[in-house]
C-alpha cells in the first residue's frame, strides 16, 4: 500500500499577498470595527457558549466516566460532576468578536512595527474558506514562536473566516488581563501535565469532540505539542489528533479536514530567548509584567513573515481502506472508545503526514542557507566564497522542490546583504569577511560567560539553518546510500 499521503507531498509554488500593505493605508480603527461576515459551518448558527458547555456536562460519555470515577474513589457522583465543571470553567473559551475586533486593532499596531510584511497565500483561504463551510476544519499550523498563536485569528479576521478555538498551555491562563483577552479571543487552556487524570481528560476529549461535532468553529492546535527551541519539526503528540478524528471515527461527522499551516519568519523574536533555553537558562514565566518588559522588541526588524495555508487533507478519503469503521457500530457513540493498534497506527501516520506537509509549504529566507556555510567555517568565511555556496544551494534547494523568499528584483549580492544586515546580532561582514559575533551584553566578562555568550551565538545560527533541513536531508540519504553502495568492499578489491 501506498504511504500515507504520499501524492499530498508534491506541492505547487503559490501566489502570496502582502496583508499588511492595506493596514499601513488604512486606518486600524475602521478595520476593527468594519462588517464581520463569516460563513459558519453548514450555514447554521453555531450555538453559544453557554449551549455549548452544557452539551458537553450533560453528555452520554461524561455521564458515564463521572459515574465511573465516582464509583472508583468512593465520592458522590454529585461532587464529581461538580468537580467535572470546575475543571470546564477552567478550560473552556469564552470567543466574543468584540474582543477578537479588540486584538485586530491591537496587534494591526504591533504587526506594522515588528514586520515589513505579512505574505498570505490567498489560494490557500480561498480552499480553507470553501473548507469551513462544508466539513469541521482543524488548523495545524507549526510552532516557532509565541506570534503564532495570534496570527492565525488576525488573518482570519482579515478575510472573513470564521475565528478558530486554540488550543494554549495553562500558563496564558495567568497572566493578568492577558489571560482572559486570550478565553474571551478563542483560547481554551490545557493543562501543561494531565497524567491519569481520567475526569481531566474526559473533560478536554469530551470538550474537544463537542467542538468538532457541532462545527462551532475551527480548531486551532500545534501537532508538536511545544514551541520547538531548535526550529526543527518536532515528533507530534497525538492526543488531541485522536480527539479531533474520533467524531469521524464513530460516524457523527461525514468527513474532518485537516488543514497545514506552514508560518515562516525572517527572523524570529525570541531568537536569543531559545539559544539560552537551550543553554539550560530556565524559560521565563509567562506574565503580564514579562510582556511589558519585553516591549522594546517593538523598535527592532524583524523582516517578513509568511503564512502558507495547505491544501485541506481529508480524513475520510485517507482513511479509506486503512481503517475500518465497522468496529465502532458495536460501541455506543456516547461510551470511550479503545483505539486499536490499526486506529493508533493510522491517527500516527496522519500526525506525521501534516508535519511533512507543514515543512513542504514553509517558505525559506536567503540567511537560512547562507547559515550552512558559517557554521561551517568558525573562523569567518570570505563573502565571494559565502556568495558561491550559498547560490550554489539555492539552486538544489529548488530543485528539491523549496520554497525560498529570494526577491527576483534584486542581485544576489544585494539579497544576501540584506539577510546578513537583519541577523547583523548573529554575524558581521568585515573587510570582506563574515565570522559569527558572540552575543552582545554588559562587559567585562568571565571566560564561562564569554563562552556562553559565544555558544548562544552558534545555537542561533544552527535554529535558522534547521529551518532548511528537511529540504536536505532525504536526497543526502539517497546520496549517501548511492556512494556506500557503489564503495567496493575489502574483498573485491
Amino acid at each position: 500500500m501506498e504511504p500515507l499521503g504520499k501524492h499530498m507531498l508534491r506541492t505547487e509554488p503559490e501566489s502570496f499577498f502582502d496583508i499588511l500593505e492595506e493596514r499601513r493605508r488604512s486606518s486600524d480603527i475602521s478595520y476593527a470595527l468594519r462588517t464581520f461576515s463569516a460563513q459558519p459551518y453548514h450555514g447554521a448558527t453555531p450555538p453559544s457558549v453557554k449551549v455549548l458547555n452544557r452539551m458537553v456536562l450533560e453528555s452520554q460519555f461524561l455521564r458515564y466516566v463521572v459515574a465511573e470515577v465516582a464509583a472508583e474513589s468512593g465520592e458522590p457522583p454529585e461532587c464529581v460532576k461538580e468537580e467535572a465543571a470546575g475543571i470546564l470553567d477552567e478550560m473552556a473559551q469564552n470567543l466574543q468578536l468584540s474582543f477578537i475586533r479588540l486584538l485586530g486593532f491591537s496587534l494591526s499596531k504591533i504587526f506594522k512595527r515588528l514586520f515589513r510584511s505579512i505574505w498570505v497565500n490567498e489560494d490557500g483561504l480561498a480552499r480553507l474558506q470553501q473548507a469551513i463551510q462544508e466539513h469541521p476544519v482543524i488548523l495545524m499550523p507549526n510552532h516557532r514562536s509565541y506570534i503564532d498563536f495570534l496570527v492565525l485569528s488576525y488573518i482570519m479576521f482579515t478575510y472573513d473566516l470564521s475565528i478558530p478555538v486554540i488550543a494554549a498551555g495553562i500558563p496564558l491562563m495567568g497572566m493578568s488581563l492577558i489571560g482572559e483577552i486570550f478565553r474571551r479571543s478563542g483560547a481554551f487552556f490545557i493543562r501543561r501535565v494531565i497524567g491519569s487524570d481520567k475526569l481531566y481528560w474526559a473533560v478536554l476529549s469530551e470538550y474537544v469532540r463537542t467542538i468538532v461535532r457541532t462545527g462551532f468553529a475551527p480548531v486551532e492546535f500545534y501537532v508538536e505539542g511545544l514551541r520547538s527551541r531548535t526550529l526543527k519539526s518536532l515528533t507530534p503528540k497525538l492526543g488531541m489528533m485522536q480527539m479531533v478524528l474520533e467524531p469521524f471515527f464513530k460516524g457523527e461527522v461525514y468527513d474532518v479536514l485537516l488543514v497545514p499551516v506552514s508560518i515562516s519568519y525572517d527572523r524570529v523574536l525570541e531568537e536569543t530567548l531559545l539559544a539560552h533555553e537551550l543553554l539550560g537558562v530556565p524559560k521565563p514565566k509567562e506574565s503580564t509584567t514579562g510582556l511589558l518588559k519585553a516591549r522594546k522588541v517593538l523598535e527592532d526588524d524583524y523582516g517578513c513573515m509568511h503564512v502558507c495555508f495547505g491544501k485541506p487533507v481529508s480524513t475520510r478519503a485517507l482513511a479509506q481502506g486503512r481503517v475500518n469503521r465497522g468496529q465502532f457500530n458495536l460501541v455506543p457513540r456516547g461510551l470511550p472508545l479503545n483505539a486499536s493498534a490499526e486506529l493508533q497506527e493510522f491517527v500516527s501516520g496522519m500526525a506525521h503526514l501534516l508535519v511533512r506537509l507543514q515543512e513542504k509549504n514553509t517558505v525559506l529566507s536567503p540567511w537560512s542557507l547562507m547559515t550552512f556555510t558559517l557554521l561551517q567555517s568558525p573562523q569567518g568565511v570570505d563573502w565571494d566564497r559565502l556568495t558561491h555556496k550559498t547560490l550554489w544551494l539555492r539552486t538544489l534547494a529548488l530543485r528539491f522542490g523549496a520554497h525560498l523568499n529570494w526577491p527576483a528584483q534584486l542581485a544576489d549580492s544585494e539579497v544576501m546583504s540584506n539577510s546578513l544586515a537583519l541577523h547583523r546580532s548573529i554575524a558581521c561582514c568585515e573587510k570582506g569577511r563574515v565570522q559569527l559575533v558572540d552575543e552582545a551584553g554588559p562587559g567585562p566578562v568571565t571566560q564561562e560567560e564569554a563562552m556562553f555568550r559565544k555558544a548562544s551565538t552558534v545555537l542561533m545560527c544552527s535554529s535558522y539553518r534547521n529551518q532548511a533541513l528537511h529540504v536536505f536531508t532525504r536526497p543526502a540519504l539517497v546520496a549517501f546510500a548511492m556512494a556506500t553502495a557503489a564503495t567496493p568492499g575489502k574483498g573485491e578489491q
